[in-house]
């Protein structure tokens, strides 16, 4: 295995670092304080997020994670992880380049699975940031850490299908430009188990679809983005809405989640390295009991454990990255699962490390750690919670040394 990065690459992490340095950075604070001048934090998006977004489009650094040359940069998952990690530093980075969840994940399966009717109608203006996607899996009412549970139907009446359900975690619901719902139900719940299950397209603003609620994580209501909790009343919408086809949903929901999840891994990373340059930085300014706090041994040994944690996180990712992308998703299941228990704890121990070192400032909004703490922390249930994915490597393990007539 090779990590070592293309002269492309290189180029583009380059491009990527000064934009960040140059644009986001700086605009962070202008981010939340443009929010917070509206009369509701969910009446429209900052403009300085459409300002950066123009930036970003006219230094051709928009659509980096689709390998489809088509319609993205045509990199691979391995080319595409360092550059993840970079757009990471930022809660809103990913949202500059068009990068951000869930819309990387929901343009993924339009481009990969989608009809080319749904690819024009709803696939490209996501690609050109002009609309706002949610996806609806999760379910108040069923552990959808298993999502053969999913309760929500979808059922064919002529030439409709009708869709009853709740959902919740549904991120990006909130959004004002939030127009398309990609929703997973089951069209035939007397199937094989893994065949049950469809996705369809749910316009947002279809007869019977409801906001509930904003969910908030920690106190984040992450405005105007949000998690929603959504009703699903007999909502009507055309049969061509399907995506792929009628049992195909368990399908398209594995194909969704590996890619994924290498991007939150590798934002994860970026977060606990912005996390690490900051408190290196702190400590050297900082002075308790005569010294300054970088001359503690508990603080170094805090920097050595965070600097050992992120290399083995990166480079565990990288290995499932190039995995992916040489033997597939399904060969490379086992390194995918083993990141996503792996990347959230680490960027957990990095960043609760930081708000130590940071004292009472660390746990303040002054400073980005609290929040990428929080955003940390929902990433051990997103895509599948730790416990989920160490079934899987158990698993996968247990097979290898599997005795016949024993």
């Amino acid at each position: 295995m090779d990590f070592s990065y293309s002269t492309k690459v290189i180029e583009l992490q380059r491009k990527l670092t000064n934009f960040m340095e140059e644009h986001v950075y700086p605009n962070e604070k202008t981010y939340e304080v443009q929010l917070n001048e509206q009369t509701s934090r969910w009446e429209k998006v900052p403009p300085i997020m459409e300002e950066l977004k123009q930036k970003a489009k006219e230094k051709d650094l928009w659509n980096l994670f689709l390998p489809d040359s088509t319609y993205g940069a045509g990199l691979t998952n391995q080319e595409y992880a360092p550059l993840c990690e970079i757009m990471g530093r930022s809660m809103i980075g990913p949202e500059v380049f068009n990068c951000n969840a869930p819309d990387t994940g929901n343009m993924e399966v339009l481009a990969r699975y989608g009809s080319e009717e749904q690819k024009v109608k709803w696939l490209v203006p996501l690609l050109n940031g002009e609309i706002r996607s949610c996806f609806s899996m999760t379910e108040p009412d069923v552990a959808s850490s298993d999502a053969t549970n999913i309760e929500a139907s979808i059922t064919r009446d002529g030439d409709e299908y009708v869709i009853n359900g709740r959902k919740w975690w549904s991120s990006g619901a909130g959004d004002p430009r939030c127009k398309i719902a990609i929703v997973m139900g089951k069209t035939n719940p007397e199937a094989a188990r893994h065949e049950q299950q469809a996705m369809i397209l749910v316009p947002l603003d279809t007869p019977g679809v409801t906001i509930e609620r904003m969910l908030p994580v920690f106190g984040y209501d992450h405005a105007p983005h949000g998690h929603g909790e959504i009703t699903y009343e007999n909502v009507r919408v055309p049969v061509e809405n399907i995506i792929w086809g009628e049992g195909k949903g368990f399908a398209i929901a594995q194909g969704r989640l590996g890619p994924g999840r290498i991007h939150h891994c590798m934002r994860l990373i970026g977060a606990a390295e912005r996390a690490l340059e900051e408190m290196c930085k702190r400590v050297q300014q900082r002075e308790a009991f005569g010294k300054k706090l970088a001359g503690q041994g508990v603080v170094q040994e805090s920097i050595a454990e965070s600097r050992i944690d992120i290399e083995q996180a990166r480079l565990l990712t990288l290995k499932a990255a190039y995995m992916m992308d040489t033997v597939g998703n399904k060969k490379a299941k086992a390194e995918i699962a083993m990141i996503k228990v792996v990347a959230p704890s680490m960027a957990l121990r990095v960043l609760d490390r930081a708000i130590q070192a940071f004292g009472a400032a660390g746990v303040s909004d002054d400073y980005t750690l609290a929040a990428h703490w929080a955003n940390a922390r929902t990433l051990r249930l997103a895509d599948g919670p730790d416990e989920v994915h160490r079934r899987q490597i158990a698993k996968l393990e247990l097979k290898k040394y599997h005795l016949e007539g024993r």
